[in-house]
């Protein structure tokens, strides 16, 4: 079923819209996420956006784009288990998978107030601690390439035609976040077992999986809830999963301890947003800080009832859904038969979410 929504006001969300205008190609049982008033949808803005997506010119060196981290071979995240500045300086996290994030209450592995994709866009593009894009101080260079390039003015006009002068930074991070919008994974195996009932599309092993991750034994779907497997779709959800407990008392590596960094207070310690697991197979490593390798290992982890705990220090800051479990080896290749039913080829071989620059 094809949605087309117009401008819609929500009585507990009056600064956000569904979309006005713009077509969004979804089944009935995924609704088109929120978008804020002050930047409706439209399709040259997405296809612009798009574009800057993909744009090493963004930077401030010109060598490094979104798509530097967010690679759509892998469900928009990365393969390395640190993020990487254009300068070369590590990050303490793990790039984060996009997919569907326009529906997350929070947009980041930890900070609360991260809840705009377009104020969002800024932290890469502007932040300095630490470095990523380098764009800071090298705006004008920026602007100026933009603008004497041969495709960005008039795309940059009828993605924003009551502008005099659209290309800003304003627009910039307006149509990045257009594109991120439209970054929805819905055609997997198992969206076409569950919702279109094809009995077929997924095998009996990730079937018997799919009882044991929504079973109260795992626990599994506490917090990777609904339709994208994440609790963070319907308030703020951040969970320690007990991955350190550096000192006995829950501590995770300074400068890396979740939410904890922004509201100061010691429960928060080691405390990170529920991420989804659609397309989870292809978004290796695991964890905000990349440290575990694999799926078989990130089970392990929670079957011990955190990575702290197989050490023998299990974290006293543990959140209350992480109970540890037993699963035989036959129940663990279920359980990851079910996992990789997530993955959308459809989505992540669309050419349409994918380079321009062919």
């Amino acid at each position: 079923m094809t949605y087309r929504v117009y401008l819609l006001c929500f009585l507990l969300y009056p600064c956000f819209v569904l979309a006005e205008n713009y077509q969004w190609d979804l089944p009935s049982w995924m609704t088109p996420p929120p978008v804020p008033a002050d930047n409706p949808m439209n399709r040259e803005k997405v296809e612009l956006g798009q574009r800057l997506f993909y744009d090493a010119n963004l930077s401030g060196p010109g060598y490094m784009s979104c798509s530097t981290c967010h690679m759509p071979e892998h469900s928009f995240s990365e393969q390395r288990p640190l993020s990487v500045g254009v300068t070369g300086q590590f990050h303490s996290r793990n790039a984060m998978a996009i997919v569907n994030v326009a529906y997350m209450k929070t947009l980041t592995w930890a900070n609360p107030n991260e809840v705009r994709l377009e104020d969002q866009a800024k932290v890469p593009i502007f932040g300095v601690h630490p470095i990523e894009m380098d764009t800071k101080g090298q705006e004008d260079k920026v602007i100026l390439f933009l603008q004497r390039d041969p495709i960005y003015p008039d795309l940059f006009h009828k993605s924003f035609p009551d502008q005099d002068y659209p290309v800003s930074f304003d627009s910039i991070t307006k149509a990045l976040a257009s594109f991120e919008r439209t970054l929805i994974s819905y055609q997997s195996p198992y969206d076409d077992y569950k919702y279109n009932h094809s009995d077929s599309a997924i095998s009996e092993d990730a079937k018997l999986g799919e009882a044991l991750f929504f079973s109260a034994k795992l626990g599994c779907s506490s917090c990777h809830a609904g339709v994208h497997f994440s609790d963070a779709t319907q308030a703020p959800a951040f969970h320690n999963t007990g991955l350190y407990n550096l000192d006995g008392k829950g501590a995770y590596p300074e400068g890396n301890q979740g939410l904890y960094e922004h509201t100061r207070k010691e429960a928060d310690k080691g405390r990170f947003r529920t991420p989804t697991l659609r397309n989870i197979a292809q978004t290796a490593p695991y964890m905000h800080d990349g440290s575990i390798a694999t799926l078989e290992e990130v089970i392990e982890h929670y079957a011990a009832g955190g990575r702290a705990a197989q050490q023998g220090k299990a974290s006293p800051l543990l959140d209350d859904k992480v109970r540890p479990f037993a699963l035989t080896d036959d129940e663990q290749r279920q359980l990851i038969a079910f996992l990789n039913s997530l993955t959308d080829t459809n989505f992540i071989e669309n050419l349409y979410f994918t380079t321009p620059f062919r």
